[in-house]
Formats: structure tokens, sequence, C-alpha cells
């Protein structure tokens, strides 16, 4: 993968915040033309720095309105276990993301669910599939503060 470059850079952050804003309207902004912003758009994509272009989707009309933030233990530091949890998630809808992190648990998920009981009967399927996690502690969202996934890019 190329460096990025200030345009590289500029076309990004203008496509986080509106993926759908035409090639011609983000040339205007950084000062290429469309045709220079639509090559640079194909080569982030086939290179993999966009690695998708998605609809937010308000939970409250999906009839998933709840979040839990679950802290999961795996058993001990095994790195296999680690990539079996990951290759289950990968196939769970509503594990929207999971982390592996430092401190007192190993992994972080982010679970969207319709209530609690529906949390409840994930969280009993995840743990029967995944006897490598020892332990889950879960937080109820109760309220969105802030909802982004932008990533800032370096200057």
């Amino acid at each position: 993968m190329e460096q990025l470059d200030r345009f590289d850079r500029q076309i990004i952050e203008i496509i986080q915040r509106n993926c759908q804003m035409k090639a011609e309207a983000i040339a205007e902004e950084v000062g290429l033309s469309a045709s220079a912003v639509q090559r640079r758009l194909k080569r982030l994509r086939d290179d993999g720095v966009i690695k998708g272009e998605v609809a937010i989707i308000d939970r409250k009309s999906s009839g998933h309105p709840m979040v839990f933030i679950v802290g999961m233990e795996i058993e001990r530091d095994n790195y296999d276990a680690l990539a079996r949890f990951r290759l289950w998630a990968e196939r769970q809808d509503h594990v929207q993301q999971v982390y592996y992190v430092t401190g007192q648990v190993d992994l972080i998920a982010i679970i969207t669910a319709r209530d609690v009981e529906h949390y409840d009967d994930i969280a009993a399927v995840l743990m029967a599939e995944n006897p490598q996690i020892r332990r889950m502690h879960t937080n109820v969202v109760l309220r969105d503060i802030k909802l982004s996934l932008f990533v800032p890019m370096a200057k």
C-alpha cells in the first residue's frame, strides 16, 4: 500500500462523513478533477484503505434498539481460542464489533438486541458455542452520547 498524500486524506475524510457524495463535489472541495477523484477512490478501495461503505441505521427503527458492551475473559492467553472466537463472531450479525484488549478482560464486544431477553439468548449461544470464553461482563447502554466510526487522518 502506497503512502497517502494530502488529496487522499482529504478525500477519505469527506467520504467518511458522506459516502454518497459525488466525485464532482469532492473534486471541487479538494481541488482535483472528478476523474482524478474517481481514480483515487478506486485505488483506495482496491488497496483496502477503504474497507467498506455502509448505511448507518437508527437502531430503534431496526427493531434492535438495545446495545450491550460485553467484556469477555478467555480461559488463558490462547491464540487458537481467539481465532476460533473471531470466526464465530464474524458470522453473528448481532455482534457488531469485537476488540482484543489489555486489562481485566481479553475481549470487548458491542452487541445489539431487541431487548434484554434477546441479549440473554445471544449470550447463552455465545457461551455454548465458545467454551473458551470463561466469563462475560455486560454493560447495558442507556443512551448514545456519540456514535461514530470516523477515523481522523494524520496530517
